[in-house]
């Protein structure tokens, strides 16, 4: 069973403005960054800023998607599931925490995802991106 959004990652052409950005908004912490990518606390939203300048060219689809919460326990029940819909998947996994990628029927990209920006920070922390560093 999904429970709930887990985290926006948005394809940015120029990290540091969108960086910029999202700080000036009230309530936004920078919570690490690195050389393509930072991640930012909004409460208990977890947003991921993703250097990705296949958007400027507007010829591949960028790596904006959202991603929904899954329980360890109900991961594989669920992909198993969306398999079955014959969903698209349209990346694999390469980070922390389980991850299923695939599209929704008009092509928005979706994932359910095990874990929490505390603990992609704690695998960060044990294997840094470059020039990566973090903000307490």
């Amino acid at each position: 069973m999904l429970t709930g959004l887990n985290h926006f990652t948005l394809a940015v052409v120029n990290l540091s403005r969108s960086i910029e950005f999202y700080v000036a908004l009230p309530g936004f912490r920078v919570a690490a960054r690195w050389e393509t990518g930072a991640y930012l606390s909004l409460g208990d939203l977890w947003l991921c800023l993703s250097l990705d300048e296949s958007r400027v060219a507007e010829k591949q689809p960028d790596y904006t998607h959202y991603a929904f919460s899954v329980g360890q326990d109900d991961f594989e029940e669920v992909t198993a599931y969306l398999r079955l819909r014959n969903v698209i998947e349209w990346k694999s996994n390469s980070s922390e925490g389980n991850s299923f990628y695939f599209s929704d029927p008009d092509g928005h990209r979706l994932e359910v995802h095990v874990g929490s920006l505390a603990s992609r920070l704690e695998q960060c922390r044990r294997h840094p991106y470059a020039s990566m560093e973090f903000f307490d």
